[in-house]
This record gives structure tokens, C-alpha cells and sequence, in this order.
């Protein structure tokens, strides 16, 4: 458990819509905690400090403390319902957690030696992130803040996938189960090529026809009729 991710919570008593509006009007974040065979109960945080901690990557990969009066309860985040527009927190789900059952948790990637890749170094070629976090199962004890990735060695036109991340002890991804083609590719090193787009060749002048001029049938095209 992340010492440094304490939650102080209050039990929220009042339901509904317009609870939680006059809860955030007074600074709050209305929440809920589930799991582990009891049943959900309605919390409410200080903003501020909620909007603080969910500053700091580790936080949503981390086991968090929620210190309710004098009991506390280990749980990790499972979803943030933000403002679209503002920069407040709406609503927060936890998930109770016991030390014996495993959790699926989204954990980040870190890339590391991305500048001393022969790719890029020596090839010139540029990384893309395919993706930057990966879902892992494992015991709460074993669950990581983030999972280095080292591609100090790769090299151009080359990548890796999922199957090559190092995993601690205890921790598993479950998508690697499902065979080949779940294993996803997580970087590569290429030359990003320009796409050079011709513009088209200016029309000739006097290929078309000024507004209001009469153009010549086909036949009758650079003859000209007497008139007797």
C-alpha cells in the first residue's frame, strides 16, 4: 500500500442527483466503494486533494488507503468521471480489495533507452507508442505502479510486442493467454515518410471557354463556314 496515497472520507448519507450537485458546489466529490463480498457505500472526498493526488501518475495504478474516522479500507480506483469542460472531478469509483484475491488493474508503461536505440541513433528512424498501459492480474502485494519496457536495442523497421515486457513476480497479463494474435505490438522504430502531393498541371490557357463564348461543335472545330 502507497503510504503517500492516504484518502480522508465521510460517509455520504444523502442520494440522488441533487445531492451530489450541492456536494460538489461545496467543494466535495461524491464516490462509492464496492467489492470484496460487502456492499457498496456512498463516500465523499475533498476536492482539492482529490484533484491533487489524481495529479500523480502512480496514484491510479496504486493500492490506495481510505481512512473513514478511525477504520480504513485498502481499495484501488477504478473510475473518474471528470467535467468536460472544467477541471473538476464528478464522481469516483473504488474497489475494496483483500490481500488473498487478484485484481485486474490498468498499470503504465515506461519506455526506457529510446534516445541510445540503434533505430533512431543510427537509422534516424522515430518511436510510436502503440499503446502506453497494459490491464495485468496479480495479488495486491505484487501489483506495480508501472512496467519498464527497455528498447535500447531495437533497432529500425523493428518492434516489440506485450510478450516482451519483463513482469515482476506474481503478475501476469491475461490478454497474452488468448493466443498470438492477442499479443499486441507496444513500439516500433520507423522512418516517417513524407507523402509529396503533385499538384495538378494548370490547365492551358484558352482551354476553357470565357463566360458567355460560343465553343465550336467537334466537326466544325478550327474550320471556318463561308457565309454567301
Amino acid at each position: 500500500m502507497n503510504d503517500d496515497f492516504d484518502l480522508i472520507a465521510d460517509i455520504r448519507e444523502d442520494q440522488g442527483k441533487g445531492a451530489s450537485r450541492r456536494l460538489r458546489h461545496q467543494g466535495k466529490v461524491p464516490a462509492i466503494i464496492y467489492g470484496a463480498g460487502r456492499a457498496p457505500r456512498a463516500l465523499v472526498f475533498d476536492h482539492n486533494r482529490v484533484l491533487q493526488q489524481l495529479e500523480n501518475e502512480s496514484f491510479y495504478s496504486s493500492v490506495l488507503n481510505i481512512k473513514v474516522g478511525e477504520n480504513s479500507q485498502a481499495a484501488i480506483l477504478k473510475d473518474v468521471q471528470r467535467h468536460p469542460a472544467k477541471p473538476q472531478v464528478m464522481h469516483m469509483d473504488f474497489q475494496r480489495i483483500v490481500e488473498d484475491e487478484e485484481i485486474k488493474m490498468q498499470v503504465p508503461l515506461h519506455f526506457l533507452g529510446e534516445d541510445v536505440a540503434p533505430g533512431v541513433k543510427v537509422g534516424g528512424g522515430s518511436i510510436s507508442h502503440m499503446i502506453t498501459d497494459v490491464e495485468v492480474v496479480c495479488l495486491p502485494r505484487h501489483l506495480p505502479e508501472y512496467l519498464d519496457i527497455d528498447v535500447s536495442e531495437l533497432e529500425l523497421d523493428a518492434m516489440l510486442k506485450m510478450s516482451d515486457i519483463q513482469l515482476p513476480e506474481g503478475v501476469t497479463i491475461p490478454a497474452l493467454a488468448q493466443g498470438e494474435d492477442a499479443d499486441r505490438p507496444v513500439v516500433s522504430i520507423h522512418v516517417i515518410k513524407e507523402m509529396v502531393i503533385e499538384e495538378e498541371e494548370e490547365i492551358e490557357a484558352g482551354a476553357v471557354p470565357v463566360e458567355g463564348e460560343e465553343v465550336p461543335a467537334a466537326d466544325d472545330a478550327g474550320e471556318e463556314t463561308d457565309s454567301e
